[in-house]
Parts: structure tokens; C-alpha cells; sequence
């Protein structure tokens, strides 16, 4: 399968892979697996949410590969894997699982980030064995565990009822985005990012929004919208960093500070002053500077006790 437009060309276009795989979830569903980096590196596992790809990390892949194992997938239906049937949590952590699986050896650790539906990933997998023997320390950006609908601040107006079920209704519309034109990039910039956003992170982030296919869009946008994990986050045990941006109207800052709270092991909660939803792309240095420090707390830590 050819790589994406968006992929291929830009600033935020991620380098090629040292190696691509495929990783086959519970359900038959394949997974497009990207790997950076040398191997033998300290291993550094890559969620992206909602209707993003690989290309989201591009930041991130370009940052760390030259002294880590970067390995990124793309969810199901979304950027080169393969549209499946089932779009649950379930699903979700069926699939981190089967990459952890199929790119790291038993018993071996890495770090694991997850933005937006990517931390949804990482909080459903958490109780999951495999999640346990794989994951030496979690990073969620701009995510959350519920009341994702009724928290949403895309429309300008007072929150209740009428606001959560306009903001459902438009979240999960069934119309396609169409090309990215000059009035794509400003709804798309006031519904996701900050003010001061850049008009090439603009760009970047629209078009690989707008490449998710509408059905794949619509499907999972079902699922965020009942979205209850709260349950899991409790099970969340590995040392979890939280970052979320201030100015984010999809996931408000209120959810990172509850993750913060119900974590039985947060290890800080990072507020990026004027940032939207796209932190990754918005404040790459610092998700980038999140992910190393977890790796120097806790990867190597690990990784130097299992040392005779």
C-alpha cells in the first residue's frame, strides 16, 4: 500500500521506517506498524488518536529515533490500516496489545504515549496482562476517561444539554470534510487548536485529519461518545505523566487535571498555556521532552535492574 500524500512531503512529514510490519489484532483486524530507529534502543510505543496516522508523531518520530526505538501503528482505519468491523475499547486495547506483541520481546518494556483516543488506548488496555509485561511507564496527551460529549467546548455557548447534544450531533456527522480550503483550516483550527497556532501546524494537522475516510470517522466518534474508562484509569499502575493544553475545546484542561487525581501513580500533570488538542503537533519539544524524561526515570531504570 503506498504511503499517504501528507506523509510523504512537508515539515511534518515523518522519515521513512527502518521497518514496516504488519501486527494482527484479536479480531483479524491488521495493523500498519512503523519502526524507527536502532534496535536494542530504548523502545518507545506511539498511539495517535481520532481521525489522525502515523504522520500525527512526525515530531516526535523525528526527535527520538536517533537515540530511541520509535515504534508507531496506525488505529484501525485510519492513515494504512485496513478498516475492521468492531470499533470498541475493546478493540482499541486488542490492538495495542497485538503491536506490543508483535514489536517487542517478552519481557521487554517501553514507554507508551497515546494522544486524545491514543490515551483512551492506553487506559483501556490497562488491566490487560500484556500491557502490564510491555509498559514501564504511560504518557496521555489531551485526552480523557468520560463525559467527552458533555465536556466539549467547540460550541461557544453555555454548557448543558442543548450544547451536548449539538456538539454529538456535529461530532458525529456523517458529512464528509471535504478538501482542505482556507474555511477547513480556520473550523479545524478553532475546533482543535490553539489561537496562536501556526499556519504550517495548521495545515499539517488538516490535512491528516481530513484524509480519515468518513465511515471510519463516524464509527469511532460512536464510541467516544459513550466513552466511560474511569473504571480503568484506576488500573492505570505504571508511572503516567498527563499533558494537556489550556486552551483545548475537545478535550478541556478539566480532564487531564481528573486523570491527574485518579491515576494511582501520576507522576506529573503538564498544562501548556495557549495550546489546543493537537498538542503533539502544537508543542512538539514538549510531549518530545515528556516521553524522554520517562524513559530516563523509568525505561532505563528498568532495563538496568534486569542487568546481572
Amino acid at each position: 500500500m503506498r504511503r499517504p500524500a501528507y506523509v510523504t512531503s512537508g515539515r511534518y512529514a515523518p522519515p521513512a521506517a527502518r521497518r514496516e510490519l504488519v501486527a494482527d489484532s484479536a479480531d483479524g483486524a491488521r495493523l500498519h506498524v512503523e519502526v524507527h530507529g536502532e534496535e536494542g534502543a530504548p523502545a518507545v510505543v506511539l498511539a495517535h488518536g481520532w481521525t489522525c496516522s502515523t504522520a500525527f508523531w512526525a515530531a516526535q518520530v523525528r526527535a527520538l529515533a536517533a537515540t530511541h526505538r520509535v515504534i508507531a501503528y496506525d488505529q484501525r482505519g485510519h492513515g494504512r490500516s485496513p478498516a475492521a468491523r468492531a470499533h470498541s475499547t475493546t478493540a482499541l486495547a486488542d490492538d495495542l496489545v497485538a503491536v506490543l506483541g508483535a514489536t517487542l520481546a517478552p519481557g521487554e518494556r517501553a514507554v507508551v504515549a497515546g494522544h486524545s483516543m491514543g490515551g483512551m488506548t492506553i487506559m483501556a488496555a490497562a488491566g490487560r496482562p500484556e500491557f502490564t509485561e510491555h509498559a514501564a511507564a504511560a504518557l496521555l496527551c489531551s485526552t480523557g476517561s468520560s463525559r467527552l460529549v458533555a465536556e466539549a467546548k467547540v460550541l461557544p455557548v453555555r454548557a448543558g444539554r442543548a450544547r451536548t447534544r449539538v456538539t454529538g450531533a456535529v461530532l458525529g456527522s456523517r458529512a464528509p470534510l471535504g478538501p482542505v480550503t482556507p474555511v477547513a483550516r480556520k473550523i479545524l483550527k478553532y475546533a482543535t487548536m490553539g489561537p496562536g497556532s501556526a499556519p504550517d501546524k495548521v495545515e499539517a494537522c488538516a490535512r491528516i485529519v481530513h484524509a480519515c475516510p468518513t465511515g471510519v470517522r463516524h464509527a469511532w466518534s460512536q464510541v467516544l461518545a459513550g466513552l466511560d474508562l474511569d473504571a480503568e484509569v484506576a488500573r492505570l499502575a505504571v508511572p503516567t505523566a498527563v499533558i494537556g493544553g489550556t486552551a483545548d475545546r475537545l478535550t478541556p484542561i478539566v480532564h487531564a487535571r481528573g486523570l491527574a487525581a485518579a491515576l494511582p501513580n501520576c507522576v506529573g500533570l503538564t498544562e501548556l498555556t495557549g495550546m489546543g488538542h493537537m498538542t503533539p503537533v502544537e508543542a512538539p519539544e514538549a510531549v518530545t521532552r515528556a516521553v524522554r524524561e520517562l524513559t530516563e526515570l523509568y525505561l532505563h531504570t528498568t532495563e538496568k535492574e534486569k542487568t546481572p
